[in-house]
């Protein structure tokens, strides 16, 4: 996905992740994860590793909208939004396994098959995957499916289910910081030694899609979801006197919800009108625990629970959404398009704790946040191969239970309290192609108010916080150039500046006009493919990803250089069925941070990127055409 100007996503722990789209690298719930347009996860419970309870390697392909696109698709959608695509029923019996093997104990094998009988096509996925991990505590294991099953019902009717389930067990000590001396002498070491994340995730849709006329389409998406998440993390333990403490939780939540929409198209200038309304309900569940943690020299060795500690949590917090919007599209003036939008959001929680309310755990409450987002853009083609565009976009975030209902250290005043994050966003486009160059490049500003940001005051603790306000602004250039018939140079770019406008985090600390962290001004990743005849469809790559330099605290004190990687793929077809490949990632064995943070009293800590990574594999494929 860093394929994609502007976008950064961050490795944790196993297939857990952090992403930067148009926004600084944190968990922050500014993000929107779909699958087939069905969001991965409700607004209640955001979890900024939700790409991992899908099946990736399975899909037919991704999407990413960047910046806010609220109007359509909702809370969350603020930076970006990622849709994963899956795979169609073949209309052919076929079926593919892919069997790969790596560095570090690492194995994966993913299979894909279906076939089609008269009006009724299935096909299932299948993902297995092991790594020992390259470091202490980085080792996973992962098991995922998806079904999928097409049928047409009549000449206007059709239904699409799409069924998908992942198991993931993982250590979560490849995200675990170091001190600068031992990431630059003991890289693979590991503070952690018990930590862990255990999550089941199940998904159930179905699309009826229905053209009622040749200028009238309908689509109603009811969907079922149920997670459970078991939660021991590393970076959870911090020092309180000459003890140290941790929490170990539980998170579970199921969700009924619907997706409804209506097309309706006009002949008068080529006009389209989109309707619609979102529904979710989602009751949950959340658990935490004390621990009190036993260090033995740097590392921390054995854990004990804490009993009934005002440091607990068990309370359940349901969360509705009823969201209606609309889209009006048209054409006047030929060449150029008007398009205007607007969604309601009405969004609740019904939160009730099991623990007396106390100053970390909030007393019963139902908050309630609504939101009016519009959206109007343009876009005209110059030629047709070239168009331009302008937008502006309004979004909105409501916060998550997380933020809302998980006080700590005496902060459940200030959580319960918490505002949703308000976006302005305006940006300008251009892309096109002239010979053997092609080009698609944009220009935004956007203005959060009330952005929910990390606060620090010690190592260890993080408070959920409204800043006043943050000013997100950049330019993105992805650019491809076939200097030859079987060369392509292609890359993509990105340069821009986070910074807070107004946050005053106390009365004596006041973080206004300084660059937020872990938030680089470049972003490059280029590409030189080379695909001759003689590979016989394969081809070869050099990638070559930078990543500039960025602050580590909010105070701007100490910053990270930043890196530069290189990557080389390469495939061959032994024949139309049998393909062969290998890569290796960091060919130079580079020593890198993949993150690098402060907090306000604590020393830099430094999360060390993969070292020389091999992988080989072997692709059969049968039947596909």
């Amino acid at each position: 996905m860093r394929r994609v100007p502007g976008v950064w996503v961050d490795t944790t722990a196993g297939e857990g992740h952090k992403t930067a789209i148009r926004q600084p690298l944190s968990t922050n719930p500014v993000y929107l994860f779909l699958e087939d347009g069905v969001p991965i996860r409700p607004t209640g419970f955001f979890n900024h590793n939700a790409l991992y309870e899908v099946n990736i390697p399975g899909a037919e392909r991704i999407e990413i909208m960047k910046g806010p696109a609220t109007a359509l698709y909702g809370s969350d959608a603020i930076g970006g939004t990622i849709n994963v695509l899956t795979k169609p029923s073949p209309a052919t019996p076929e079926a593919e396994i892919n069997s790969e093997f790596g560095s570090f104990g690492w194995y994966r094998l993913l299979a894909t098959g279906g076939n089609t009988w008269g009006n009724n096509g299935v096909r299932l996925d299948l993902n297995d995957t092991h790594s020992d991990g390259w470091r202490e505590r980085s080792g996973y294991d992962r098991q995922s499916t998806t079904f999928r099953w097409d049928s047409i019902i009549n000449a206007t009717s059709k239904l699409k289910t799409v069924i998908g389930y992942s198991h993931i067990d993982q250590d979560t000590g490849g995200a675990s910081g170091l001190t600068l001396t031992d990431f630059e002498t003991r890289p693979s070491f590991n503070y952690q030694t018990f930590d862990f994340r255990k999550v089941k995730a199940f998904r159930l849709s179905t699309e009826y899609k229905k053209e009622i006329n040749d200028k009238n389409v309908l689509s109603l998406i009811p969907y079922f979801r149920q997670n459970e998440m078991d939660l021991l993390p590393g970076w959870g333990i911090f020092q309180a006197g000459a003890n140290f403490y941790g929490y170990d939780s539980v998170t579970k939540f199921y969700s009924l919800g619907l997706l409804a929409k209506n097309r309706h198209d006009f002949d008068t200038f080529k006009s389209r009108l989109i309707t619609g309304v979102d529904i979710d309900y989602s009751p949950g569940t959340y658990s935490e625990r004390r621990i009190q943690v036993t260090k033995s020299g740097d590392q921390y060795v054995s854990y004990t629970y804490v009993p009934n500690t005002d440091n607990d949590f068990d309370f359940d917090a349901t969360f509705t959404g009823i969201s209606p919007y609309l889209q009006f599209e048209t054409s006047p003036l030929g060449e150029l398009r008007f398009t205007v939008g607007a969604r309601y959001d009405d969004l609740s929680y019904d939160y009730s704790t099991s623990l007396a309310p106390n100053a970390s755990r909030p007393a019963d409450t139902k908050p309630e946040f609504t939101h009016l987002s519009p959206k109007a853009g343009l876009t005209y083609n110059f030629t047709d191969k070239t168009n331009g565009y302008l937008t502006y976009s309004n979004g909105f975030r409501a916060p998550s239970s997380g933020d809302l209902f998980r006080g700590s250290s005496g902060t459940a005043a200030t959580a319960v309290n918490l505002k949703p994050i308000k976006v302005d966003n305006y940006e300008a486009g251009l892309r096109g192609g002239v010979g053997r160059i092609s080009y698609d490049t944009a220009v935004y500003y956007m203005i959060k108010k009330d952005d929910i940001v990390s606060y620090s005051p010690q190592t260890g603790v993080t408070e959920r916080l409204n800043a006043g306000e943050t000013v997100h602004k950049g330019i993105e250039l992805g650019l491809a150039i076939k200097p030859v018939r079987d060369v392509e140079l292609s890359t993509s770019y990105s340069y821009a500046i986070h910074e807070y406008r107004e946050y005053a985090v106390s009365p004596t600390i006041d973080y206004s006009g300084n660059e937020i962290p872990l938030a680089p001004r470049q972003i490059i990743d280029t590409r030189l493919d080379y695909s001759p005849a003689f590979l016989k469809g394969g081809q070869t790559e050099l990638e070559w990803v930078t990543l500039g330099s960025y602050w580590m605290d909010d105070a701007n004190t100490q910053s990270y250089s930043g890196y530069d990687i290189f990557n080389i793929r390469a495939s061959y077809y032994l024949s139309k069925q049998l393909e062969v490949y290998a890569r290796v990632i960091n060919i130079t064995d580079k020593l890198y941070a993949e993150e690098a943070t402060k907090s306000a009293t604590g020393p830099g800590l430094y999360s060390p990127g993969q070292p020389r990574t091999c992988f080989a594999g072997v692709v059969y494929k049968w039947g596909a055409k």
